[in-house]
């Protein structure tokens, strides 16, 4: 073969690699490919993209004096802006914005700097007054998601649970948002969001309840690390009231050991007692919340109205002993009964899958942003886990679970079955699959097992 066959061979196998590199492993590509370029456009570029894009501002009157002397015409000044930082998933810049300009006038223009860019995506964030923070996405990071490397981030009951399109990870905090509504029409990976939580918790010291009144089947593969579960209306209203015992018994040792001593720290909720009597934290699951709501006859009518308002006690006071709540259903509104809008009032955070009409995803998020609602409807249907994620704040972003299937789930729950706490008044909603896993003897119809007092 000639010199030229050769070099062309190298130049195809060489491309092949790179197509490879970018397909397989998108972040070492990003660092030794991707990065160098887009910087070197953004630098190249910065000053002609920001003054076509009507970022730039007219020069100060000693510019202009200092350019007439000089006989050319003062340009445009744009933001000062810091050197391009590489990003797991892009760069980022710091901006210090011009007099009279505001973070608006650059969220307006991130579709135009994307194109002009490149670039994937463009984010917008203020740091502070006059400063903001722009980064720059170089792939698609939501097309495939692997699950984040640390898993509880330093503090208990803190689990990254979705990839941001940002590439930042939605972290969900129970001690920071306390409830969520998780939204999400079949088949659009709600599920798999709540596998993802429910793992998480698992490897940690909480005590799990569930509430799957469509006779467990979404809840029942994880039975081995429940320390509750309620499968039926009339086994959830029981296991409710449990779980108000336990609320009440909770703020009575708050309020005991607050005023046991005058020297003692006051404290209003369960954190702030001493590590020797804090109680475990609890987290109920919802699954399908539609199911509680539902009522055939004025019986049904009577325990559907208990249930609510015992599930609004919960999340109006549940906070500060240390109970949380995850409701998931396919569909959350007015229509399904009376205090199903005070229920959602009272969850602060906000997840919602694709949906199957616009009025669930205004159920969800328009009364955290108009623009939120608009993009959950716009989720489309290959993209199974992709979700809308907001809070209260009005903050929101487009975010994805990583894939888990039902039995990795469920195996790391039958790992995790040691870890499970023990509290005297779940033991006769224990699962019997939880019991067996433990080797502990079934309970009988005619007595429930005997629980060990608590050793937090």
């Amino acid at each position: 073969m000639t010199d030229s066959v050769w070099t062309l061979l190298l130049v195809l196998v060489a491309a092949g690699a790179l197509l490879v590199l970018r397909r397989r492993l998108p972040v070492v590509f990003w660092w030794f490919v991707g990065y160098p370029i887009v910087a070197l456009r953004v630098l190249a570029t910065y000053r002609a993209t920001m003054d076509a894009c009507g970022l730039t501002v007219p020069a100060s009157a000693v510019r202009r004096a200092t350019a007439r002397m000089m006989g050319r015409e003062a340009a445009p000044v744009p933001p000062r802006r810091s050197f391009p930082r590489p990003t797991g998933s892009g760069l980022v810049m710091r901006l210090r914005m011009a007099t009279g300009q505001a973070p608006e006038d650059f969220m307006a223009s991130a579709d135009r700097l994307r194109h002009a860019w490149a670039a994937h995506a463009v984010h917008v964030r203020p740091t502070k007054p006059g400063r903001l923070e722009l980064r720059l996405i170089g792939w698609d990071v939501l097309a495939d998601v692997r699950p984040a490397r640390r898993r509880h981030l330093g503090s208990p009951l803190t689990l990254p649970l979705a990839l941001r399109d940002d590439g930042s990870w939605h972290v969900r905090d129970f001690r920071t948002v306390p409830h969520e509504l998780i939204l999400g029409a079949t088949q659009s990976g709600k599920s798999v969001y709540l596998r993802n939580l429910l793992c998480g918790l698992a490897r940690q010291r909480v005590v799990l309840v569930g509430i799957d009144c469509k006779w467990g089947v979404e809840l029942a593969p994880f039975a081995a690390r429940l320390s509750a579960l309620a499968d039926t209306p009339d086994a959830a209203n029981e296991l409710l009231d449990v779980l108000l015992e336990e609320m009440e018994e909770r703020f009575r040792l708050i309020g005991v050991t607050s005023g046991a001593d005058p020297d003692a720290v006051l404290t209003s909720d369960v954190w702030g007692l001493p590590d020797n009597v804090r109680p475990v934290p609890v987290v109920v699951v919802v699954d399908e919340v539609a199911e509680l709501f539902l009522a055939a006859s004025r019986d049904d009518e009577k325990r559907r109205d208990a249930m609510v308002t015992k599930l609004i006690r919960i999340a109006q006071l549940g906070r500060a002993a240390g109970i949380y709540l995850e409701v998931c259903g396919q569909r959350f509104g007015s229509e399904l009964g009376k205090g199903a809008t005070m229920l959602r009032a009272q969850l602060t955070g906000r997840v919602c899958h694709r949906v199957n009409d616009e009025s669930s995803a205004n159920m969800a998020l328009a009364d955290i942003s108009p623009e939120a609602a608009l993009a959950a409807t716009g989720i489309p249907a290959d993209r199974p886990g992709v979700a809308i994620v907001g809070d209260s704040s009005g903050g929101w972003s487009r975010a994805r679970s990583p894939h888990l299937t039902l039995d990795d789930a469920a195996a790391v729950c039958r790992a995790t079955v040691d870890m499970v706490p023990v509290l005297p008044r779940l033991a006769a909603f224990r699962p019997a699959v939880a019991l067996a896993a433990t080797g502990k003897p079934l309970p009988s119809a005619a007595a429930a097992p005997v629980a060990r007092p608590v050793t937090e």
